[in-house]
């Protein structure tokens, strides 16, 4: 049975609100539109029209890693966080470097941070990023004690408002240098 696109569209709307999380095409097809004949590229065409309808709102319909989500906008960040009582985690500089070098140069070990860094990368810095969803583990690289990749999750993609992580800013040109070449004691690297 065919909707009109207007009914199509306030669904989608309604699915979006409700879900508390971001849904992509394909889910919002197999589940709120799935009695309806769609394609996704008219379900996607729906949204753009509706992230129009949300232009000049408060809200707004953002596209994410995960999918499609609404959200405040960024514009009334200081006065919507007067809402909740509990303050969001700060997270130390340590934290945030390190986070930082994970989304700039994945998938990147431990050891590897700690050379950029200069200083040890204690196991609570990780589990820390592991347990807030943000930075997983992707394997283990080819060399000796095959220490763990990290990489970012979608978790992490969503909750800075990324789509990709070729959206991330640029970043000085100096940390995208390949990692220097650690030499040992008495030996001139030739």
């Amino acid at each position: 049975m065919a909707l009109p696109a207007e009914r199509l569209k306030t669904l989608i709307e309604a699915a979006l609100f409700v879900a508390g999380r971001p849904l992509n095409v394909s889910e919002l097809k197999s589940s709120v539109l799935g009695d309806y004949p769609v394609t996704s590229r008219y379900v996607q065409l729906l949204l753009a029209e509706l992230r129009q309808d949300y232009s000049e709102r408060g809200v707004e319909l953002k596209e994410v890693a995960s999918g499609w989500r609404f959200q405040a906008r960024q514009e009334y960040a200081e006065e919507l966080s007067r809402l909740w009582s509990e303050r969001a985690p700060r997270y130390s500089r340590a934290v945030l470097e390190t986070l930082t070098l994970i989304a700039y140069r994945q998938p990147i070990t431990r050891a590897e941070i700690e050379a950029i860094r200069g200083v040890a990368v204690s196991s609570q810095i990780i589990n820390t990023l592991k347990e807030r969803g943000w930075v997983r583990s992707i394997g283990h690289k080819e060399v000796v004690g095959r220490p763990e990749l990290l990489a970012t999750t979608r978790e992490f993609l969503d909750y800075f408002n990324l789509q990709s992580l070729e959206q991330l800013p640029e970043l000085d040109p100096e940390l995208h240098s390949p990692l220097p070449v650690m030499l040992g004691e008495g030996n001139d690297g030739q």
